[in-house]
């Protein structure tokens, strides 16, 4: 027996588009002689809906699409998720389901048991939980379906549990003999692996395939990697789905087991493909076919001009240089040289006269303190001003070009280089931005190697470099990472062997920056966690993580 794997690339809402992928695929596993094709959760919906599942003709228009999907089925039967109705005259309205559809019809409904709240799911703001689960006769086989959730709380696998229930075994004990997981599992580094791993617990325990689909694409700030695969009863895998694009992909439960390798381990080559798929989708799916971003000849703006170009084609990126009397003569050459290499339009606009009439109209309110981060901030502001004056003439998508490293303590500045509908390294630390960088250098010099090499620098003052503020950048992400990623607190930290005095300093101003991450555009998530959805942290706060104290902080 055949099953086919169709990871499609869903837009939430767009139910007349994803029906035309889920008729697509369906069609082609047809040919290939698929007795079963399986499609993601939530594959008609879209996934994360979040609050458009309130609205009442959302919900009935995706189940007039699920309707639609079952008359056209035919001797290949189909699994995908849609958004059902609760019956029970109790809890919330909605639940996260799957239907089989089979010549023409609905033969069975299933509901998802588990739902997660954590990190960036609040699926219990919307769905009931399924009260059971029986696993579905069909083709001759037993047929044990879950979503996503359900099959991540198995108690041999993970120390501390976040259920009292384990659906994947409930349905084992009750007769499954095969284990079909559909999923909306978001990316982020080291996701693949574990996913693998935890699977292949089940499967072995089970003594029963596993097969899992996923979803991909970009919505929002999450990325799906798709990386769809099928195990056998040992574990061993048997068929695996391309990353980060569409594919389907075909096992024959009944065929001679012969195992294929397993994709190797997470690199940098992975990241920048879920970058690139994050910003060609996020411009795709807001229906945005230009792009422009600022140059400033450093490794951040390089790094997001080289996606911008790969991702939408050179044609429909444009770079702005906006030197002032801080630039560098190298930096404003490395931007030209950026975009002879991309092959990318550069605009000019210096903005030195802009700035001088700043100060002039500034000069008697300033004149009894000495220049500082206010003027220096001025220019950045600037620079946001036009940017955003070319993306709304244009209508190109404004990219900014902070990273995560300096989003974090607040090395950035509000309406100046935080501007933009996009922030593509939001959650890229400074020293993965230079891994990335070398990475699109690989065959060639893209990047001029000045911007990989030369100090960091905002260049809004002479002989200004990042490090005259912050520690060096290994520094900084490695305390980050533990504070943010790791959660660790700062007594933690400083048992790894960083000084105290760092540690306080920088968990202080991660601290205090809230209000400005919280006003930041949306960025692509490929960590553990990422600034945005996934961590809710209040603005005015009187506790700060350094002195475990409460203690009131003034911002900004």
């Amino acid at each position: 027996m055949k099953v086919a794997l169709a990871q499609i690339n869903t837009t939430v809402g767009d139910i007349r588009g994803n029906l035309g992928r889920i008729r697509d695929a369906y069609r082609r596993a047809q040919g290939l002689g698929a007795a079963l094709a399986v499609f993601p959760e939530l594959a008609v919906a879209g996934y994360p809906a979040w609050d458009l599942l309130d609205q009442r003709d959302f919900v009935k228009a995706n189940l007039q699409g699920l309707k639609e999907l079952a008359r056209e089925t035919g001797k290949t039967g189909l699994v995908a998720g849609f958004v059902d109705i609760n019956v029970s005259k109790s809890g919330k309205r909605l639940h996260n389901a799957l239907a089989l559809c089979h010549q023409g019809k609905v033969l069975a409904i299933r509901h998802k048991t588990l739902l997660p709240t954590y990190d960036v799911f609040d699926e219990a703001r919307y769905f009931e939980p399924a009260r059971e689960n029986r696993p579905i006769s069909f083709a001759g086989r037993r047929w044990g379906f879950s979503i996503c959730e359900d099959a991540w709380n198995d108690a041999g696998f993970w120390k501390k549990r976040l259920y009292d229930k384990d659906p994947i075994r409930t349905q084992v004990r009750s007769g499954a003999g095969v284990l079909v997981n559909i999923s909306a599992s978001p990316y982020h580094r080291g996701k693949t692996s574990l996913r693998r791993r935890m699977l292949c617990s089940h499967a072995r325990k089970a003594r029963a395939p596993m097969l899992f689909c996923n979803l991909v694409g970009g919505n929002d700030e999450l990325l799906f990697d798709g990386n769809s695969f099928a195990l056998d009863g040992r574990g061993r895998m048997l068929a695996h789905a391309r990353a980060f694009e569409e594919d389907i992909t075909l096992v024959d439960l009944d065929a001679p087991l012969r195992p294929v390798p397993s994709p190797g381990s997470e690199d940098i080559e992975e990241v920048y493909r879920a970058l690139l798929l994050g910003l060609r989708d996020y411009a795709r799916k807001c229906a945005f076919k230009d792009i422009v971003v600022g140059l400033s000849g450093g490794i951040d703006s390089a790094l997001v001009a080289a996606l911008a170009a790969a991702a939408l084609g050179p044609e429909h990126v444009t770079g702005v240089s906006m030197p002032s009397m801080y630039s560098s003569p190298g930096s404003i050459m490395d931007a030209q040289k950026l975009a002879h290499n991309l092959g990318i339009r550069l605009l000019s606009i210096p903005i030195i006269d802009i700035y001088k009439s700043y100060l002039s109209a500034l000069h008697e309110v300033f004149r009894a303190t000495l220049p500082g981060p206010a003027e220096q901030n001025i220019q950045a502001r600037i620079r946001g001003n036009l940017l955003m004056a070319l993306s709304n003439n244009s209508g190109a998508l404004l990219l900014s070009t902070g990273n995560k490293s300096e989003l974090s303590v607040g090395y950035c500045t509000l309406y100046g280089d935080m501007s933009g509908g996009l922030a593509v390294l939001a959650d890229v630390p400074k020293t993965t931005v230079y891994a990335l960088g070398r990475f699109v250098n690989r065959e060639r010099e893209i990047i001029p190697q000045a911007s990989l090499t030369k100090p960091p620098s905002a260049e809004l003052k002479p002989n200004q470099t990042d490090q005259d503020d912050l520690p060096p950048y290994d520094v900084l992400d490695d305390v980050m990472r533990a504070y943010i990623e790791e959660g660790l607190e700062a007594k933690a930290i400083v048992r790894r062997g960083r000084p105290r005095a760092l540690v306080e300093d920088i968990l202080r101003r991660i601290d205090r920056n809230e209000y400005k991450r919280r006003q930041a555009a949306p960025g692509l998530r490929i960590t553990p966690k990422a600034f945005g959805i996934g961590r809710r942290m209040p603005i005015a706060r009187g506790f700060q993580q350094t002195s475990g104290k409460n203690l009131l902080t003034k911002i900004g």
